[in-house]
């Protein structure tokens, strides 16, 4: 694997650039970062725990953020100033606002992955956090990119993490953490239970996601570390990174869409590798 990064603090959402560079967030130092070979570049210091990160329809980036991290804990900051929360990132200018801190009245915990459809909504996870040995509600939400309407899809949720759509836009792929499941979701119905598709071998746990060409869902597997292929059809095989346990994100990019760039936070770098098959271009780009 070729280094593109490092000295990352706990990098997460890589967003492949059209101009060669990949964004990243890097959740325990609050800040979006611009990667080149080699060169470094931050967008802006937006504070929290930044954890997920897509292009919208208007090409501003759109941030998954927790509220931050407990470091001594290494677990999500809980109180004031720690609001989970979906902001907007102008690139050309480093400029971010609030979105989304809320559904219905109900405070977001710890945002964490996100993915826009063909319609341009935007579908993201929220973890929960832990606290005192209580964990919080996670989740699935749909919500417009303008700030004026989200859906709850599911408040009921153990630990959703990754998130991604499949190639022909009917389903939505949730990837959980502690449980190591992916699930399925109709992407047209509202308050539904998923559909499991398969559960990892192991000791392992999920983190983010993305899908191929195919449509299989290449789920980055925490702990003892790689990338986990799942097919439509639930059987499971592991591409295997040794030493790394914090395999967070993977995404596809590059003129035949087979390079893809993957984070290992613990140590703090933003990897690239050549896979096996085509990543599914997302429908949006900066």
């Amino acid at each position: 694997m070729e280094i593109v990064a490092e000295d990352l603090a706990f990098p997460e959402g890589p967003v492949v650039m059209a101009d060669g560079s990949v964004i990243v967030v890097e959740l325990a130092g609050g800040r979006i970062t611009r990667c080149w070979n080699g060169r470094k570049e931050t967008v802006c210091e937006i504070g929290g725990g930044p954890n997920g990160a897509a292009i919208g329809p208007d090409g501003a980036l759109y941030v998954c953020n927790n509220g931050g991290l407990d470091l001594a804990k290494f677990q999500n900051a809980r109180g004031p100033g720690h609001e989970g929360r979906i902001e907007r990132v102008d690139l050309a200018t480093g400029r971010f606002e609030r979105l989304y801190d809320a559904c219905d009245g109900v405070a977001l915990e710890a945002p964490n992955d996100i993915v826009f459809d063909a319609d341009g909504l935007m579908w993201f996870t929220d973890l929960g956090k832990s606290h005192d040995g209580i964990r919080t509600a996670s989740g699935l939400f749909a919500a417009a990119p303008d700030g004026s309407a989200m859906t709850a899809i599911n408040r009921h949720a153990i630990s959703y993490n990754g998130v991604g759509l499949s190639p022909d836009g009917r389903h939505v792929y949730v990837a959980d953490t502690h449980q190591a499941r992916l699930w399925r979701y109709d992407r047209r119905v509202e308050e539904q239970k998923p559909a499991w598709v398969a559960t990892a071998p192991g000791a392992v746990g999920f983190d983010s996601l993305a899908v191929t060409a195919a449509g299989n869902i290449c789920v980055a597997t925490l702990y003892e570390g790689g990338i986990s292929t799942i097919t439509r059809a639930g059987t499971v095989t592991k591409f295997e990174i040794p030493g790394e346990r914090y395999v967070t994100n993977i995404a596809f990019g590059g003129a035949d869409m087979r390079d893809a760039w993957i984070t290992l936070s613990t140590t703090g770098r933003l990897v690239k590798t050549r896979w096996d098959e085509p990543g599914l271009e997302l429908h949006y780009n900066g």
